[in-house]
């Protein structure tokens, strides 16, 4: 022997045996904690690339009846283009900007969620981290959808006293 206690297999007790799950204040609290993402609606979502250019995107956004619009090169999330990308940085310059590739305008690295995140991510990154769209992504890092205050809403509504 070497010092070292030998364990008998006989004797393993499963630290999983006395296990008492979370207890939640409401159902909301549970649902927040637990449910994941992909649970709730983030789809439809709309896409362009990141060379489209700012005129088709504008106009996506104002046909589509949509606030944000998903940018991808290939089949990865690069940015996303909204209304306040549109006021902030087109607006003002639209005649000389129109043609120019809407990644020079989107609002790259957008904070983002995955499909398997419990729902209170999702709310996190609309109220905390301030954004109105939230895209959510599979797993595989592949684009999936997009969450809005909107969509959570909605999910949430039966939870809501």
């Amino acid at each position: 022997m070497n010092g070292t206690p030998q364990s008998d297999p006989d004797k393993f007790e499963d630290p999983l045996n006395n296990y008492e799950p979370t207890p939640y204040a409401s159902e909301l609290h549970r649902v927040l904690a637990e449910e994941a993402i992909d649970d709730m609606q983030s789809t439809p979502s709309a896409q362009v690339t990141v060379d489209t250019s700012i005129r088709g995107a504008t106009e996506m956004l104002s046909e589509l009846k949509v606030s944000s619009l998903l940018v991808v090169k290939g089949e990865t999330l690069v940015g996303i283009f909204t209304e306040r990308d549109v006021l902030e940085k087109v607006a003002e310059n639209y005649a000389a900007l129109a043609d120019q590739p809407v990644g020079e305008v989107m609002s790259a690295d957008p904070t983002v969620v995955y499909e398997t995140d419990p729902v209170g991510m999702a709310l996190a990154g609309i109220a905390v981290a301030g954004h109105r769209h939230v895209p959510v992504l599979k797993v595989d890092g592949t684009v999936m959808g997009i969450v809005s205050p909107k969509r959570v809403l909605r999910h949430l509504s039966p939870y809501l006293d």
